[in-house]
C-alpha cells in the first residue's frame, strides 16, 4: 500500500524557466539573479535570460551556458519588445517566466494566459509602498501567479496594496559566504581610528551624504577616521562636491565600482549603510559574512539582516547625530566591533545563504507548476 506525501513535490522533472532582467546596471538584484542562475543551471534546469546586452548581467552569465537574449526596454511604457517576447514565450512554451524587475513586471501586461501558457512570477525588491488602485491588484494578482517578496517590510506593504496574501511567498535574498572566508580583519591603524566603509550605488536614497555630514561632524570633534566609497551613479559629482565643501578630502575616498567586494571588505573596519529606504541588503549580508560589524538605517528590511546591538547597530534615517555617534562607539571600541562582526558572520551564514534563497524558489516554481507529489511506501508505523 503506498501513500502521497503531503507538501512534497516532484523534483525529478526538469523545468524550463525564461528570466527577465531588463537592466542594464550592476546591483544587488542582479547578484541575485546570477545567483539564482548559477545555482538552477546546477541542477540541470533550462535557463533563457532576457537581459540587455551591454549590462553585466548579460555578460557575467557568459559561463553558466545560459541562453542569453537581448532585450532593450526604456521604461515601464515601452512596448516595442512585446511582439517578439510573446512569440517567444509560444514557440518555447516555458514552464516559468520570472520576472526580476520592475520594468520586467511591466511586460506581463501584454503576455498570452491561459492554460497552455507559463506560469509566471515576480520578485519584488524595492520598499516603497504600491498605490492601493486597480491597476496594483490587477498587476499583482491577475497578470502573474506568484510573488517572491525579499523582506517581511515588502510583502506587508504588497498586502496593505491589496496583493492577495496567498499570492506572496516570502525569500530572503542570499550570499555566497565561501568568497569572504578569507576576508582579512581591518587595519586599525595607527593613522586612522577605524576604516568605514560602504558598498551601494550612488544614488538620493543610499543615504550618502548624511555619512558625509556624520564624517564632518567627527572630525570636528577630533576622530581620526577614514572613509572608502565603493559604487557608481548619479550622484557621484554631487557628493565629490560635498567632500569638499565639508573639507573631507584628506579622509574619503571615491572607490568607483568594486567588482571584488571580499577584497573591499578587506580593507574596512565597519560596514555602513545609511539608506532611506532598502528592500533588503544584499552588502550588508556582504559585510556581515566578512566579519565586519555592519551601521545601517532601520528602514525596509535591514533590521531583519542586522540584530541591534549584536551584529551592529540601527540609526533612524536621515539622523546625522545619531549616524556619528554610532560610528564613534565602534571606532573606540575595537573589542566590541569585532564580537558584533563575528556574530554577524555566524548570522549571515548559517541564514542567508544564496543556496537557500535559491532553492526556495525553485521549490515555489514547482509548487506553481502542480508538479505531481512524491509517492513513497506506507509506514504502517506512522
Amino acid at each position: 500500500m503506498r501513500k502521497t506525501t503531503l507538501g512534497e513535490r516532484s523534483h525529478n522533472r526538469l523545468l524550463k524557466i525564461l528570466h527577465i532582467d531588463p537592466e542594464r546596471n550592476w546591483g544587488g538584484g542582479e547578484a541575485q539573479v546570477l545567483g539564482l542562475l548559477t545555482y538552477l543551471c546546477r541542477k540541470g534546469h533550462r535557463n533563457d535570460l532576457l537581459t540587455h546586452p551591454g549590462g553585466r548581467l548579460f555578460e557575467q552569465t557568459a559561463p553558466l551556458g545560459v541562453k542569453r537574449l537581448s532585450l532593450v526596454a526604456r521604461n515601464d511604457l515601452d512596448l516595442r519588445p512585446v511582439p517578439a517576447l510573446r512569440r517567444l514565450i509560444r514557440s518555447e512554451k516555458y514552464d516559468i517566466v520570472h520576472f526580476h524587475t520592475k520594468r520586467a513586471h511591466a511586460l506581463s501586461l501584454w503576455l498570452p494566459r491561459g492554460p497552455q501558457c507559463p506560469k509566471y512570477v515576480v520578485t519584488r525588491r524595492m520598499d516603497y509602498p504600491e498605490t492601493r488602485s486597480w491597476y496594483t491588484r490587477y498587476l499583482y494578482n491577475r497578470r502573474v501567479d506568484g510573488v517572491v517578496a525579499i523582506s517581511r517590510v515588502i510583502m506587508n506593504l504588497l498586502i496593505e496594496a491589496g496583493v492577495e496574501p496567498e499570492r506572496i511567498r516570502l525569500i530572503h535574498s542570499g550570499i555566497d559566504p565561501q568568497r569572504f572566508d578569507r576576508c582579512a580583519d581591518g587595519s586599525y591603524s595607527t593613522e586612522y581610528q577605524a576604516v568605514v566603509g560602504i558598498i551601494a550605488s550612488l544614488e538620493e536614497r543610499k543615504g550618502h551624504r548624511y555619512l558625509l555630514e556624520a564624517a564632518a561632524r567627527l572630525k570636528g570633534n577630533g576622530h581620526r577616521i577614514r572613509y572608502l566609497i565603493a559604487g557608481d551613479g548619479p550622484a557621484r559629482r554631487e557628493l565629490e562636491e560635498r567632500v569638499k565643501a565639508l573639507n573631507l578630502g584628506d579622509e574619503v575616498r571615491f572607490c568607483g565600482f568594486v567588482s571584488d567586494a571580499p577584497a573591499f571588505l578587506s580593507e574596512i573596519d565597519i560596514f555602513i549603510l545609511p539608506s532611506l529606504y532598502e528592500g533588503l541588503g544584499v552588502a550588508v549580508l556582504e559585510a556581515m559574512a566578512a566579519g565586519k560589524p555592519v551601521i545601517a538605517s532601520r528602514v525596509g528590511g535591514l533590521p531583519e539582516l542586522v540584530a541591534d546591538g549584536e551584529t551592529g547597530l540601527l540609526v533612524a534615517p536621515k539622523n546625522v547625530e545619531g549616524l556619528a555617534d554610532a560610528i564613534a562607539r565602534l571606532a573606540d571600541d575595537k573589542s566590541l566591533a569585532r564580537e558584533m562582526g563575528r556574530k554577524g558572520a555566524a548570522r549571515a551564514r548559517a541564514s542567508f545563504s544564496l543556496e537557500k534563497m535559491a532553492s526556495q524558489n525553485e521549490a515555489y516554481y514547482y509548487e506553481l507548476v502542480g508538479a505531481p507529489a512524491v509517492e513513497v511506501p506506507f509506514d504502517q508505523n506512522l
